[in-house]
């Protein structure tokens, strides 16, 4: 494996990847970036998580005047969630040239982008159709790029936006370099390809071993308004060293961790808006076991290295096979047993199958544990208790009250007595949770990962269809005209958990 070092890389930029920590490439960044960096277009074949952000950042970084007042690189990538940890890598990797990129995506108000623009961005990194708007109100100039790059192009594929690339690419010069990255290639990209690209070199890097040999895989078919009693009641019956649950989007994330937290649970969030000395510390407690649950995005829990996680709970489900395979690998390691725990909606069986398939294990049913159940786990708790204190001894002191207590009381109602109170019974108080749309696997026709969740056809969670080839309007695209918009509904309780839908 090569180091940086070895690949000519500027020197500022070779700086900021060593503050990184970064040393060797990966098989993706060493063979992308001489073959960039001598100006050819690329089309690279990877999964997520082989380092294709420094693969194409270092050559778009070197590609950069940060002296000029126009943006002259471009990413486009099919969700914020990835716009975000795109831009957000860039700006780590171009501090030391004084390189600056901005994240451009729909759902955020655009008289805010508009005034980031005006601080003279290099790279501009966002959703297709966001960009678009910016287009149409020429706050972004796109005859100033020289390098352009797709990022996740099947999923962009998916989810209907090959149209506005098409129209985007035909916008910026034709002497541009292209970065083309994507995990699969159907026909309709290869036409892409084929229009866009000059001789591109096609680089292929072959996915890891999808391995879960180690991990006991389950699954609870529950209505989405059930899946955070079933979490609660589970934690309550096996309980965990440490736990790890994925949520969806960063509202999630911040929702879940405040409603264990209502329920007793020691739980903290991580995603991508916090800080990065806030992240660090969530971490640190993290691996010190302070806190027994880390609630996260995909995003977030990339990098995250921890031995003792006995338990992964896919809250919702993730948008493909690869990013499942991912989150269970939290557990399990080096040589130690893990389990994994995926919520299913009714919509979602489909979507099992298919992740099934793809890691060539099936998982196990299990039914919704009750109330009862989770009180018989604190039990079980709480006499597991009681027989260690009876080990480890040293309660002469309490001898006296105890006869005492003989003298009146017989020792079967004493112990009961003991263990209620050391019983403290699974908390019902109600907490509110947005609810997310299923899962869609892109295989059958659905959209990949966004940043509020849902997949399919429909990107508002709701049911109808459109016509073929017509993007969906997303809430990475809403407010094209306006800026964002969320109306809600009321809010409608069920059992002890209350939830509220918004309009996607």
């Amino acid at each position: 494996m090569a180091l940086f070092k070895d690949l000519n890389i500027e020197e500022p930029i070779l700086k900021a990847i060593e503050k990184m920590g970064f040393t060797e490439a990966t098989p993706i960044q060493e063979q992308v970036i001489p073959v960039a960096k001598d100006g050819r277009d690329v089309i690279g074949q990877a999964q997520t998580g082989t380092g294709k952000t420094v693969a194409f950042g270092i050559p778009l970084l070197e590609s950069v005047d940060p002296k000029a007042r126009h943006p002259q690189g471009l990413v486009l990538a099919p969700t914020r969630e990835l716009a975000m940890q795109v831009c957000e890598e860039l700006n780590k990797l171009g501090k030391e040239k004084g390189v600056t990129a901005l994240p451009i995506y729909g759902g955020q108000e655009i008289s805010k982008q508009i005034r980031g623009l005006k601080k003279n961005p290099q790279i501009i990194v966002g959703t297709p159709g966001r960009f678009m708007d910016h287009m149409r109100r020429k706050t972004i100039r796109p005859e100033y790029m020289n390098t352009v790059v797709l990022d996740e192009a099947d999923e962009m594929l998916s989810m209907g936006f090959i149209e506005d690339i098409e129209t985007i690419l035909k916008e910026v010069p034709e002497d541009r370099r292209t970065m083309l990255f994507s995990a699969t290639m159907p026909k309709r990209l290869k036409t892409v390809i084929n229009s866009f690209m000059a001789n591109p070199v096609t680089i292929a890097i072959k996915s890891k071993e999808m391995t879960v040999e180690n991990i006991e895989q389950r699954y609870i078919e529950v209505q989405e308004k059930q899946k955070f009693d079933a979490l609660s009641h589970i934690l309550d019956v096996d309980p965990p060293e440490l736990a790890i649950v994925f949520g969806r989007t960063k509202r999630r994330v911040d929702e879940l961790t405040e409603s264990l937290g209502i329920r007793g649970f020691a739980a903290e969030g991580l995603h991508g808006d916090m800080k990065q000395e806030r992240r660090d510390a969530v971490i640190r407690k993290f691996k010190r076991g302070t806190i027994e649950i880390l609630v996260a995005t995909d995003v977030a829990a990339r990098g995250l290295d921890v031995n003792n996680v006995t338990h992964v709970f896919n809250f919702d489900l993730p948008q493909d096979s690869e990013s499942y395979v991912h989150r269970i690998g939290r557990t399990g390691r080096a040589g130690k047993s893990g389990i994994a725990f995926s919520f299913v909606t009714p919509k979602e069986r489909d979507h099992l199958k298919i992740i099934e398939k793809v890691t060539k294990k099936t998982m196990k049913r299990q039914s919704m544990p009750t109330y009862e159940d989770a009180l018989a786990g604190r039990q079980d708790r709480s006499v597991n208790h009681l027989q260690e204190s009876l080990r480890k001894g040293n309660f002469e002191h309490l001898m006296a009250a105890a006869k005492s207590l003989l003298a009146e009381h017989d020792a079967e109602t004493l112990v009961a007595a003991a263990l209620k109170t050391m019983t403290k019974e699974p908390s019902q108080t109600p907490v509110r949770l947005t609810s997310e749309a299923p899962a869609h696997s892109k295989r059958r026709g659905g959209g990949g990962g966004g940043s509020y969740g849902g997949g399919g056809k429909r990107r508002d969670g709701g049911g109808g269809s459109r016509k073929p080839n017509s993007r969906p309007r997303t809430d990475r695209d809403r407010g094209r005209n306006s800026g964002s918009s969320n109306s809600s509904r009321p809010a409608a309780k069920v059992k002890s958990l209350a939830y509220k839908k918004e309009s996607r």
